[in-house]
């Protein structure tokens, strides 16, 4: 019950809180950790000490995984240890709004140096779970419409799935007693990011942002990416061979929690350079 964290991020922090309070050991590297991922005997001590080993690092902007690259003969070593990774339904790319599941191929999209990551954690034997877009506590459409930040765009038929970050540990726990391979962990209801800021919009009590084009809404580079590609995910298998059970199986509920909740917002911290998690 020691579970050895490459890249303390948003999730990986969601996570070691609830296994800490069932009474695991949980160590890591990044911001929120306290293994140097640059200290290759500090992390070869703790991957020793380890029962479980997960990554959340995602591929470097030249294309490599930092962890694999640093550490992956390591890994090959360790034979006995769980291993997880936590990668990205983008990894599918484009497929007009239609469901896909794990037989799907993947590669074809923007996110090739995540699928690459992808299938090498998958050659040594890891719980690959594929993740949409995350939302929680400090990080969901109450904030951005709040703020002022959220945009509702007018393009028909756009589709998206998402998880809850809890539903996110919840998989990753299910998945320690579950066999090598690829799970999607995403919630019921893929729909539009419309529908979503409109609920959250409606919970707050305040008016729905205007709907606007592509162009007048001024989306960064990477938020335009992500209106490129339209798809539905399919969680069946991480239900049926997981026993996973969604605390939040669509949007409304983990909205409705989470304004709900008056607990402290979980702190985002910045990726840190060493290792490079955005998770």
């Amino acid at each position: 019950m020691n579970l050895f964290i490459f890249g303390m991020g948003y999730t990986a922090q969601v996570l070691a809180a609830d296994l800490r309070a069932q009474g695991w050991q949980v160590r890591g590297t990044g911001r929120a950790g306290d293994v140097n991922f640059a200290d290759a005997n500090a992390v070869a001590a703790a991957v020793a000490g380890a029962s479980h080993v997960l990554s959340s690092v995602p591929p470097a902007r030249d294309g490599g995984d930092p962890v694999l690259e640093s550490y992956g003969d390591l890994l090959r070593r360790q034979s006995a240890t769980w291993l997880g990774y936590l990668s990205s339904t983008g990894v599918y790319g484009d497929t007009g709004g239609a469901w896909v599941d794990e037989s799907a191929a993947v590669g074809a999209g923007r996110r090739t140096a995540r699928a690459e990551a992808d299938l090498a954690w998958q050659a040594l034997g890891a719980r690959v779970l594929r993740l949409p877009g995350i939302y929680g506590p400090g990080r969901s459409a109450l904030e951005r419409v709040e703020s002022g930040a959220a945009n509702r765009i007018d393009l028909a038929g756009q589709v998206f799935s998402r998880v809850h970050v809890a539903d996110i540990a919840g998989g990753v726990i299910a998945a320690f007693d579950g066999a090598p391979g690829v799970y999607n962990l995403a919630d019921d209801l893929p729909c539009s990011q419309n529908a979503v800021i409109e609920e959250a919009a409606r919970l707050l009590g305040q008016a729905p942002p205007p709907l606007k084009s592509l162009e007048e809404a001024q989306l960064s580079p990477m938020a335009l990416g992500f209106y490129a590609e339209n798809r539905r995910i399919a969680n069946g298998k991480a239900k049926r061979m997981l026993g996973w059970r969604l605390r939040y199986p669509t949007y409304r509920e983990g909205l409705r929690a989470l304004n709900a909740t008056t607990s402290p917002m979980i702190a985002s911290a910045a990726p840190a350079p060493a290792s490079k998690d955005q998770r």
